[in-house]
């Protein structure tokens, strides 16, 4: 099986690579190419590629993707540069994440008949964003700075906000063997070692005779987040915090740090992700989305992605100095983020009632999700481009 899956995400990432300019001027998405390779790849299709939800090394490989999607979003977001534009990332991180949060569990109770519990088990899954899906907006300089600030600043923490709420409504439910003080405990320790270890490593790199030079500076951060990620699951810390705290922290104590490990880190990020979506459409199957999914399912993913965050944003942004393209443009791009992936795979391995159940739907919404903000990515940003050079002008300085 590992050859299998080593050769399909060779020639996947090789495609992806060949196809890259021509994905960034157009709707081609290198998220969907894996998505899609992984299902026509995968046992509901050609069968090239034999696993299941329960593999070792599907489990293994989101939990490593995940520490790297959560060090690599801590690192974009230093307490200074919350400091410095807060206003509206924090209407969309305190006001947006629970509204989508609550919205998302109305209409999984309402329509697909969870219980309330498992209902909002469901929207703190659900919940957080990731432009990863839609780069064309957060990476374009025609769209005005402050849309891909917001965008950029709240998919970065949202997925460090909903992951204790998960762990607790999961320890609710039964699917955890970590409760009350245990459960509290491993989250503040892994936040601990996620502050110390980098604050501890950088203190030691500012001495005169341990500094690295500039060529190894990326691998100072490598470092950081393998050493976190080793205490973490040696002294059975929260691995997501420690990595989510550990990457905040290096951008607030090493921002030269955090510029030279930029460009590396995405890459490494990259490239887990793709091979964890690449095994995530391998265990999508045509039975899996058309007969274990009721059509009750497929009208709640529908609601979560077309109601829930819109609808959420839009209650959030009332008084918000935004044009209404760009409220538009937010409430649209709330893909849901790798992380979801990766929660919705942890659900299904707790073992919980109607973990099975809630799975489906994750996957269905993330399926959704990637295929729809993919593929409308370049159009939004290209309608941002078309603006009248004084409303750009107005917009770049706002």
């Amino acid at each position: 099986m590992e050859t299998a899956l080593l050769l399909s995400f060779a020639a996947l990432l090789l495609i992806g690579v060949l196809i890259s300019e021509r994905a960034h001027r157009t709707v081609l998405s290198t998220a969907v190419l894996f998505l899609v390779g992984g299902f026509l790849l995968g046992p509901g299709a050609l069968g090239f590629i034999a696993v299941s939800a329960d593999d070792p090394i599907v489990g293994g490989l989101a939990q490593l993707a995940l520490f790297s999607v959560l060090f690599t979003d801590g690192m974009r977001v230093g307490f200074g540069d919350l400091r410095s534009a807060w206003r509206l990332p924090g209407r969309a991180l305190l006001l947006g994440l629970p509204l989508t949060l609550a919205l998302t569990a109305v209409f999984a109770h309402a329509v697909a008949g969870l219980p309330w519990l498992e209902s909002f088990l469901l929207g703190a899954i659900l919940a957080p964003t990731d432009p990863v899906f839609a780069a064309a907006i957060v990476g374009r300089e025609e769209v005005p700075g402050r849309l891909r600030h917001l965008l950029n600043v709240e998919s970065g923490v949202n997925d460090g906000l909903a992951l204790p709420i998960v762990l607790i409504l999961l320890a609710a439910a039964g699917g955890s063997e970590a409760h009350g003080e245990q459960l509290l405990f491993e989250i503040v320790l892994g936040i601990v070692v996620g502050v110390v270890v980098p604050a501890v490593v950088l203190a030691l790199e500012r001495l005169s005779w341990l500094q690295a030079t500039t060529s190894l500076q990326p691998l100072l951060a490598v470092s950081i987040g393998i050493l976190v990620f080793a205490i973490c699951q040696a002294g059975h810390a929260n691995l997501f915090l420690g990595a989510f705290a550990a990457g905040i922290t290096v951008a607030t104590l090493g921002r030269g740090l955090r510029h030279e490990f930029e460009q590396f880190g995405e890459l490494v990020t990259e490239l887990l992700k793709l091979a964890a979506i690449m095994v995530f459409g391998a265990l999508i199957t045509p039975a899996f989305l058309f007969r274990e999914i009721p059509l009750a399912g497929w009208i709640f993913a529908l609601l979560a992605l077309l109601i829930a965050r819109p609808l959420a944003l839009l209650v959030s942004f009332l008084g918000a100095k935004l044009s209404i393209r760009e409220q538009a443009a937010a409430m649209w791009f709330g893909p849901k983020g790798f992380a979801s992936v990766v929660y919705g795979l942890i659900i299904l391995e707790s073992g919980i009632a109607r973990a099975d159940e809630i799975y489906h739907l994750v996957a269905l919404v993330i399926v959704l999700s990637i295929l729809s903000h993919s593929s409308t990515d370049v159009l939004i940003a290209r309608q941002f481009a078309a603006r009248p050079p004084d409303t750009a002008q107005r917009a770049k300085h706002a």
